[in-house]
């Protein structure tokens, strides 16, 4: 008995490493459709709200104009982003350049060999930082302004989400835990873009308020990127301080850029990384520590769109795996890390 328990759990094993591979090879597909699916189910209170309301064809309608829109604006506020941190850069290079020579400079003085200090001092070189946030936003960007095949998607998806209450109804007799299992990843998807969302725009508002108040150019560009990086779980207020800190550094020198740093720290990483993740945790069942797995996870294998999509993606994982079998929903208990909320599961 015992062997063939074990034998099922290496033939599931290899089945997943199958699928997750096919996945990363598919990812081009997966992830915007990924992104299209989470769109129509945010909106889908919408569509519910509006067809008792109006004929359907108004709420499809209106589904479409929201998501397009969302999409819109998250590309904008990228690009944007990008262009005013390209824009600002290259004003400052004599700046830069004397930044690296002085990094250099101060590592020959304590003994450090002056090839090696070059070489330390090039990796240091906010030019190079400037190129990898930029790489990483611009990624993001181009894979939100996949307008046409996110496009198409919605439309598609939108259409069929007419059709889900009656077809839920028809699968629930046959397959209960299923339906209650995908239920549980849509509500858990838009718990978490909403905790996200609200957690974003209170640390918008004060960065932009900060920065403003502390002089460093693009004060409100800055505020908008670190709502769209607050999408992004743990790590997402560091790729969005790393633009304004660096600005601070070029436009007043090292005082203005550890202020810049510091005031990130209190209130982004604060409530980013040590509140926000709590209120995650509880919304959409997924312990602190699984939900940055998750983030360096699906960015392997997504790309950087996996950044985004991380929890979404892990709670469907979690829905089709877990929730969806009697017989491993022990595991939710494990996964949320939340023992307490699940004493019945907890009993042997």
């Amino acid at each position: 008995m015992n062997q063939s328990r074990a034998f099922r759990v290496l033939v599931g094993a290899a089945a997943m490493v199958i699928v997750v591979g096919g996945i990363k090879a598919a990812a081009g597909i997966v992830a915007p459709t990924m992104l299209a699916l989470t769109l129509t189910i945010v909106f889908h209170p919408l569509r519910g709200y509006l067809e008792r309301r109006t004929p359907s064809w108004v709420a499809t309608t209106a589904v479409l104009v929201s998501a397009y829109l969302m999409i819109i604006v998250f590309a904008l506020a990228l690009v944007i982003s990008l262009g005013q941190l390209a824009s600002l850069v290259p004003t400052y290079a004599p700046q830069l350049n004397d930044y690296v020579g002085n990094v250099a400079s101060w590592l020959q003085a304590r003994g450090v060999d002056s090839s090696q200090s070059e070489t330390m001092a090039q990796a240091l070189d906010p030019t190079r930082i400037v190129g990898v946030v930029t790489s990483i936003l611009s990624n993001i960007a181009d894979a939100l302004g996949n307008l046409f095949f996110v496009g198409m998607l919605l439309i598609f998806m939108a259409v069929d989400a007419a059709y889900v209450g009656r077809i839920t109804e028809i699968a629930r007799v046959h397959r209960p835990s299923v339906v209650d299992a995908m239920s549980s990843f849509a509500r858990g998807t838009r718990s978490y873009l909403g905790v996200s969302a609200v957690f974003g725009l209170i640390v918008a508002v004060l960065d932009t308020l900060v920065l403003w108040a502390m002089g460093v150019p693009g004060a409100f560009v800055w505020g908008v990127l670190a709502f769209v990086t607050n999408f992004i779980p743990n790590i997402g207020f560091v790729i969005g301080l790393i633009p304004p800190a660096l600005v601070a550094l070029l436009e007043s020198g090292p005082g203005l850029m550890l202020a810049v740093i510091l005031v990130y720290c209190l209130l982004n990483l604060v409530i980013q990384s040590i509140i926000q993740p709590r209120y995650v945790a509880v919304a959409v069942g997924l312990s602190t520590s699984l939900t940055f797995v998750s983030l360096i996870f699906w960015t392997w294998v997504l790309g950087p769109l996996g950044a985004l999509m991380a929890v979404p993606m892990s709670l469907l994982f979690k829905a089709i795996l877990v929730q969806a079998d009697p017989d491993s929903r022990w595991l939710d208990v494990v996964i949320s890390g939340r023992p307490d909320e699940h004493p019945s599961a907890a009993a042997p």
